[in-house]
């Protein structure tokens, strides 16, 4: 009885590392790095509590709203909670100073009522081990509180067996639905939003709808199908919610532009106005210069026939003052 105690024990130390783990969220590496744990719904949380998976849970740190939060010995100074308060459900946990060693895998427990446990699981990479979207293959523009679907479908006929959508951010990957074809069954990560899909066995192709959207719903998803060869297909849509603040902030752009152009147009026209006003004083500048020269030149010509000659001789009277001299001698004294 003991060896076969002993027997388990063993079998179990070596299969419980490869036992297979899902996640809600992965996380690119970071020195001051954020995980993210919002409980959704609106329960009282009695308690959370984080833990790093490794062979066994091991904890981190412990928050209760009547003693406060506790954080485990190996990670003080070194851990913290973000935002939590007496009421709240923001249970975020964020790192100082991490390394490689903080590479794995963390869960966020919480103890509600009246629905009991909840837990969110993150998965921590390095950034070299971190995916990225690439580029979209489509668009989607909308407005506030609309109904959003976001639709792909694989370029072959596949058989499916597993279909999952991701919200791609800089910083981490977001699952927001796994859908296992073959079964027919789908796992709904712990994403804050409410998101609705498609999970059927005869599936050919993949949706999901956002109820209400918000300008934080903006952003890449990506929908991914794996079929039974192996064959993997990613397809990437950008999705943007536009907002007051966003249409808004293009109006001081509109309207400066159409004070500039409108400047521009004032400018060139004054310029235009004042060059051919210019161009005529010139012309009536060259003009009066040419009279002035002819005048002066007619001025300066004189007829050598007066334009009215005496006729027969008649004339005015000519007098002239002259001294009287005496042609006779003069008598000697």
């Amino acid at each position: 009885m003991d060896r076969l105690t002993l027997l388990l024990a063993i079998l179990y130390v070596y299969t419980a590392p490869c036992e297979e783990i899902f996640w809600d969220t992965t996380v690119k590496l970071a020195k001051n790095m954020t995980l993210a744990c919002v409980y959704p719904l609106v329960d009282t949380v009695t308690q959370t509590e984080w833990f790093k998976i490794k062979t066994e849970r091991e904890s981190m740190a412990i928050f209760n709203p009547a003693y406060h939060g506790i954080i485990r010995e190996a990670y003080i100074d070194r851990v913290y909670f973000s935002n939590h308060t007496m009421t709240s459900h923001d249970m975020t946990l964020s790192f100082h100073n991490a390394s490689e060693v903080d590479v794995g895998f963390y869960s966020c427990f919480l103890h509600t009522f009246p629905h009991g446990t909840w837990q969110k699981v993150i998965r921590v990479v390095p950034p070299d081990n971190f995916e990225d979207a690439g580029p979209p293959n489509s668009q989607m523009v909308s407005e506030p509180g609309k109904n959003v679907t976001l639709t792909c479908e694989p370029r072959e006929n596949l058989l499916l067996e597993e279909v999952s959508w991701e919200k791609i951010q800089p910083q981490q990957i977001d699952l927001l639905i796994s859908c296992n074809v073959s079964q027919g069954r789908s796992y709904t990560s712990k994403y804050p939003r409410q998101i609705l899909s498609n999970c059927n066995k005869d599936m050919k192709k993949a949706f999901v709808t956002i109820p209400n959207v918000i300008g934080s719903d903006s952003g890449l998803y990506r929908c991914g199908f794996k079929a039974s060869p192996g064959e993997k297909e990613n397809f990437v849509i950008r999705l943007t919610v536009t907002d007051g603040e966003t249409k808004n902030t293009y109006i001081p752009f509109v309207a400066g532009g159409a004070v500039l152009l409108l400047l521009l147009v004032l400018i060139t026209t004054i310029t235009v106005i004042t060059y051919k006003r210019r161009k005529r004083q010139q012309k009536r500048g060259l003009f009066k210069d040419f009279w002035i020269t002819q005048n002066r030149a007619t001025n300066n010509y004189r007829n050598p026939f007066p334009p009215n000659p005496p006729s027969g001789g008649a004339g005015e009277d000519i007098y002239v003052n002259h001294p009287v001299f005496c042609l006779g001698p003069r008598a000697r004294v």
